[in-house]
């Protein structure tokens, strides 16, 4: 199962992966922006094994572990590069040797010297897209880049850019701005449909790329138990964005969400994470869920998703109806 990833008529998967749990810490001070420690040799074999079931996009970016993510993903599609289409961002700088992140940087040569830090790490000469990072940077300054992403990509260095911005105002004015704009990278899961973006991306010819599609775990069905995430995971840093999780645990009024739907996402033989996929895959026709992994049984069952295809519209409907009715 495919899709076109925008205008640029590269063909991906439906199901693409996410590696920013892979790319293990990054801090600043006390405060963490990874998931935690990562086992790299468990990273390369789900890479691998996500590859082997069907999926050909893999979503990262070079602040994911200060480059480690890049850096795992290269050394997992090694051999393989002309079968895959990757993805990475750009916008947050960072030391590579203490992990220790730094400001945010939007100028044209931050943009420039990151991707070709990001091409050593990846190990390859060119990105199929590169995305923005900054997702609230001031659109004036956005748009100041696209000239520079037009130069790149007639130079072979991408393919096609975009924006990683929920904001439906900075991503269809970025899309009419250039030729080479090809996707929107926007939080989007069954629990929090992005009905502005989603309209932007459909009206423009955008890839919408959905990241956090299972609400950063919630969605897998496993913190329904009252488990806790680590001391160095994000998710447990009680930022003001990360609204799934409180004191490191599932919300509860999110977890109430997820059991009123779940009978209808595990319907057919879904597993809650497959269901959840489904709805997106069901949601429009520019979406392309791009669920994290850690482990070989995460992309397994992730990739699961393929075989089923989206929610039939009577499934998706009774979704609609319970969470936004």
């Amino acid at each position: 199962m495919t899709r076109t990833l925008g205008r640029s008529g590269i063909e991906v998967s439906a199901v693409g992966v996410g590696c920013w749990a892979i790319g293990g810490p990054l801090h600043a001070g006390t405060e963490q922006f990874g998931w935690g420690t990562a086992d790299d040799t468990e990273s390369v074999a789900a890479l691998r094994r996500a590859h082997e079931l069907g999926a050909t996009f893999f979503d990262t970016a070079s602040n994911y572990g200060a480059g480690h993510s890049e850096v795992v993903l290269g050394r997992a599609l090694a051999g393989h590069r002309d079968e895959v289409v990757i993805a990475t961002k750009w916008g947050y700088t960072f030391d590579e040797t203490t992990r220790e992140a730094g400001p945010e940087d939007a100028s044209p040569e931050y943009l420039r010297s990151c991707l070709d830090d990001s091409l050593r790490r990846l190990g390859t000469d060119y990105v199929d897209l590169y995305q923005f990072h900054l997702g609230g940077a001031p659109l004036p300054v956005a748009l100041d880049l696209v000239p520079v992403l037009d130069e790149l990509v007639t130079a072979g260095k991408i393919r096609a850019y975009g924006w990683s911005t929920d904001d439906a105002e900075r991503a269809e004015a970025f899309a009419k701005a250039g030729a080479g704009c090809t996707a929107i990278q926007h939080d989007h899961s069954a629990l929090r449909d992005s009905a502005e973006v989603i309209a932007v991306c459909e009206a423009l010819d955008q890839a919408s790329i959905a990241r956090g599609p299972l609400a950063m775990g919630l969605l897998s069905g496993k913190y329904h138990d009252g488990r806790s995430v680590g001391a160095q995971d994000v998710r447990g840093q009680g930022y003001e964005w990360m609204t799934y999780f409180t004191d490191g645990a599932g919300s509860k009024e999110w977890l109430a969400r997820i059991d009123a739907v779940r009978d209808v996402l595990t319907s057919g033989g879904r597993t809650l994470a497959q269901g959840a996929l489904s709805w997106l895959l069901a949601r429009s026709p520019a979406t392309i869920p791009i669920p994290g992994c850690r482990t070989v049984a995460q992309v397994e069952e992730n990739l699961g998703t393929l075989g089923f295809g989206p929610l039939t519209e009577q499934e998706f409907q009774q979704v609609e109806a319970i969470l936004r009715g």
